[in-house]
């Protein structure tokens, strides 16, 4: 049997990932978003579908990210992070995630991407000011997070598309959850 190799860098990752076209991408997700205000028109409502819709898709996108990056487990939420940051993001959205503000008790931080693929291309009308446009990569955070025993809170501190200087995601981590294993040894 070979020896494992260690973690690939971000990267290689990104590299390794079939990808569609980024124009596309960004398209079509633009498209869901407008499609939601139209069907829901409530902004929070879409808030909630686009959370949601990313929780789904993080509770999928991790098992991938385990299988192709050859991360071993990590030992704390603050490793859990900077593998997000700088594996995560830039295997599936090809940029990296600076992480900061840390609480004392090590269990909040900050996600600050400086350029963000969703939002080419997008200007949000006065009649959306309330809409958290990227709100499906919080539902990915916490999805992927949750599939790793830590149940979190996402939320979003700053918006480029509301004039701040950078995307800014504020993580929680409000529970770590033992791991429960299907079966029982016999003693």
């Amino acid at each position: 049997m070979p020896p494992l190799t260690g973690p690939k860098s971000g990267d290689a990752l990104f590299a390794s990932v079939e990808r569609v076209n980024a124009e596309l991408f960004t398209l079509t997700y633009g498209a869901i978003v407008r499609q939601l205000l139209t069907d829901l028109e409530e902004v929070e409502e879409v808030n909630k579908q686009l959370d949601q819709m990313g929780y789904n898709i993080g509770t999928r996108l991790v098992d991938e990210f385990l299988a192709k990056s050859n991360v071993s487990r990590c030992v704390d939420f603050k490793e859990t992070a900077d593998v997000i940051a700088k594996l995560g993001f830039k295997m599936f959205l090809g940029v990296t995630a600076t992480v900061t503000n840390w609480d004392a008790e090590g269990t909040s931080c900050s996600f600050v991407l400086e350029d963000n693929p969703l939002v080419d291309f997008v200007e949000l009308p006065d009649t959306c000011q309330g809409l958290q446009y990227c709100n499906v990569l919080s539902g990915v955070i916490r999805g992927a997070l949750e599939m790793v025993s830590m149940k979190t809170e996402v939320t979003w501190v700053r918006d480029m598309l509301r004039g701040d200087d950078a995307y800014e995601m504020r993580v929680k981590l409000t529970k770590q959850v033992p791991e429960e294993y299907p079966y029982k040894d016999d003693d």
